[in-house]
């Protein structure tokens, strides 16, 4: 059956889900915890140093999609360990698939943040 709930019925469930499940992830998920503590001093820092608008937004933009990623990867690993505990390859490939996006999204946060940086600091 369709979902007959339209307008700002819609969106303000939808908001709701959205803060449920940042909230579930921030209970259960150690690694978005991690991620979320470094990731708010530096959208913080960002605020505070002398950049361009477009520097800030890459260097926000970098570490909130370190915390997207981490969430899609949470998913993923959440429906794959609600299917049953034994091993299946398929599901260890998809695993690591979602961790290795996540590490690549924290390479090029890093990279952000050293090319913004390092000419004014070398």
């Amino acid at each position: 059956m369709a979902n007959q709930v339209t307008g700002f019925t819609r969106i303000y469930k939808a908001a709701g889900y959205s803060w449920k499940g940042l909230k579930a992830a921030w209970q259960n998920e150690a690694a978005f915890r991690q991620e979320a503590s470094v990731a708010i001093p530096l959208i913080l820092l960002s605020f505070w140093l002398d950049v361009s608008s477009i520097e800030r937004i890459l260097l926000v933009g970098s570490v909130v999609l370190v915390c997207v990623t981490e969430l899609l990867n949470s998913a993923v690993e959440s429906a794959i360990d609600r299917i049953g505990p034994e091993f299946h390859e398929l599901s260890g490939r998809a695993k690591d698939i979602g961790s290795a996006a996540v590490l690549l999204t924290i390479i090029l946060a890093i990279f952000v943040w050293v090319s913004i940086f390092w000419p004014r600091w070398f």
